[in-house]
Parts: structure tokens; C-alpha cells; sequence
């Protein structure tokens, strides 16, 4: 990670979690005991921060490689550039404390989620997010049950 998005980050954890936040990106660890070794859990890109319009917020490798990235990201456009690529979601079980505040659609064959906002809470949902935006995008890591 390091030698692609470089060493500007914040680590976060505890004896059997750990995280690092390159501020778009997080990645988590987990391990049964203190004495393991750290096992990848999942990669975050918590979308919903792109709202900020920070432009420091993705970070000099991912801007270099990516340009710039648009405040929001539209669900119905995630859609459909995964449906051309054969990769559909399906809506996914909603948690009851998310309903109906947020949405998740899941890739079934990656297990890879995709959290949506539903509709406007105000203590429950970014104010500079609508209804149909992304909120998250989760993968999780290829031994995770």
C-alpha cells in the first residue's frame, strides 16, 4: 500500500483490529489473538466523503492515476457501467437501523456491497448527499467468511 498511495495516512485499531485511512480508501485487518498475524478483513472507499469537495481527499497517487473525481456518485450509473461489464448488483437484506435511510446492493459472486442512500434523514444521512448516491463501497478480502 505504502509504495502505491504512500505513507500519508491514519492508523487506527487495537489488539486484534486494525485500519489504515488514506482518507477515500481504508483498509482493515483483523486476527483472532494478539500473537497472529494481521489477516486483510476488507477495503472501504467511503465514497461519501467526495461530498467535502476536498481535493487533497483522494490523495496524490489515486488523482495522478485517476484525475479528478466528481462530488457524488450516482447508484444508477455504478449500475449500468457494472451491468455492461457483466458484473450486476442485487439488492441486499437491509439492516433494520438502515432502513430506510440507506440502501445496499451486493455483486454476488465478490461479495462486494454497495451502500446507497435511500432517502434524507436529518440526523441519519450527510446533508450534501441525495437519495441515490453512493454512500460506500466495500470488498471484502478473499478469506473472509
Amino acid at each position: 500500500m505504502e509504495k502505491v498511495l504512500g505513507t500519508e495516512c491514519g492508523e487506527n485499531g487495537g489488539r486484534d483490529i486494525m485500519w489504515r485511512d488514506y482518507g477515500l480508501l481504508e483498509f482493515h485487518w483483523h486476527r483472532s489473538h494478539a500473537a497472529d498475524p494481521w489477516s486483510g478483513h476488507h477495503v472501504s472507499l467511503q465514497v461519501h466523503r467526495l461530498a467535502r469537495r476536498d481535493r487533497t481527499l483522494a490523495g496524490s497517487a489515486l488523482r495522478a492515476r485517476y484525475g479528478r473525481f466528481a462530488p457524488r456518485l450516482r447508484a444508477d450509473k455504478l449500475h449500468r457501467l457494472l451491468e455492461r461489464r457483466g458484473a450486476p448488483l442485487v439488492p441486499a437484506p437491509e439492516a433494520p437501523p438502515n432502513t430506510p435511510y440507506f440502501r445496499t446492493y451486493e455483486h454476488p459472486a465478490s461479495r462486494a456491497t454497495v451502500t446507497v442512500i435511500g432517502t434524507y434523514g436529518e440526523y441519519s444521512t450527510p446533508r450534501n448527499l441525495r437519495p441515490g448516491d453512493v454512500y460506500a463501497i466495500h470488498l471484502p478480502a478473499a478469506d473472509t467468511p
